[in-house]
């Protein structure tokens, strides 16, 4: 467009052939991108901003004081709710653009400071008692309602990594969090499961139902990480659980390859085989460690021949991939 645009000038005098390739020269030169390094910045600053308050905060505790450090807390989040809430677009079930440059950022520390108040009510005066399950629930909550009201996929990591957080207390028994012993507890594994399962499922329901569906890919992404690594984590504990978690990690890899591949996804197609290669790389050399005694030194070699056949194969399979989506993308 802006070529012939050029040419048309030059045919009609008004440009001189020096003119006319320079212009040319400037217009095949592509634009480069600022947009996510300046999001990355601004996000960088929100959070930057929030841990120095907090920093602040703990330094002069004692000449503030815990009410006035509280009420500072509460009017800047009411006071960044606020705006936000003014300036929203009207809402709606599908993906809405944020109405300025800004919007998105003050939404975010809105919800940052909220989990601040929360966490500093609960630290200091310890409004909810033992019951740490309502320190995570009810930010949850807001959390959840912030992201949908708003729009924010950013917000709607904050509320998974909440909810992760809410149901793995209120499942755990108590003296597991108090005695900090996290080491062959199988319900956090279980647990793990369950989070994935019911994210994958809020998942799909946003895609086929039109409910936000660009939040799926948020959803999905949580739980395609949280169900393979529990799996992994269950066949790595105990002998014994390898037929128990091996059925559902490759029930979670089958699902999300196929969702890569439905969706054109290089990202969930690369997750799938990376963490397929570790789950397939741990049964085999496990099997080659239970045949120690018959193969004795031949286990180190075979073991060692597999690393690299499987890591040449995993790499081919990967180029094989990303190109096949791209032949598909170009059609």
């Amino acid at each position: 467009m802006r070529s012939t645009f050029i040419r048309q000038l030059s045919d009609e005098g008004i440009l001189s052939e020096t003119e006319r390739l320079r212009l040319e020269a400037q217009s095949a030169s592509k634009l480069f991108s600022l947009h996510w390094e300046l999001k990355t910045m601004l996000y960088l600053g929100v959070l930057l901003l929030s841990g120095g308050l907090g920093t602040l905060i703990y330094k002069n505790i004692d000449t503030i004081g815990h009410q006035a450090i509280l009420a500072a807390i509460g009017a800047l989040c009411a006071g960044c709710f606020w705006y936000a809430n003014k300036h929203k677009p009207p809402f709606s079930w599908q993906k809405t653009e944020s109405p300025n440059p800004w919007w998105d950022y003050v939404v975010l520390l809105g919800c940052l400071l909220f989990i601040s108040f929360i966490g500093y009510l609960q630290a200091q005066y310890n409004v909810f008692g033992m019951r740490y399950g309502m320190a995570t629930f009810i930010p949850m909550l807001v959390l959840f309602a912030c992201a949908y009201y708003f729009d924010h996929i950013g917000i709607l990591s904050l509320a998974i990594t909440a909810f992760a957080a809410w149901l793995g207390i209120s499942i755990t028994p108590m003296h597991i969090l108090t005695d900090n012993y996290f080491g062959l507890e199988r319900r956090l594994i279980d647990t793990g499961l369950l989070v994935g399962l019911v994210l994958t499922a809020a998942g799909a329901f946003s895609e086929y139902k039109k409910k936000k569906p660009h939040f799926a890919f948020t959803y999905y992404n949580f739980a395609l990480h949280i169900l393979c690594i529990a799996a992994l984590c269950g066949m790595f504990m105990e002998d014994g659980w390898l037929l128990l978690y091996t059925p559902a990690l490759i029930a979670t890899l089958v699902f999300y390859y196929l969702l890569g591949v439905r969706i054109r996804s290089f990202y969930f197609l690369l997750m799938t085989v990376l963490y397929g290669y570790i789950g397939a790389g741990y049964l085999v050399i496990f099997t080659l460690i239970q045949a120690w005694d018959a193969l004795e030194t031949g286990v180190l070699y075979l073991s060692i021949l597999y690393l690299i056949g499987s890591s040449i194969l995993m790499a081919r399979m990967l180029i094989r991939l990303n190109r096949k989506l791209k032949a598909h993308a170009d059609l």
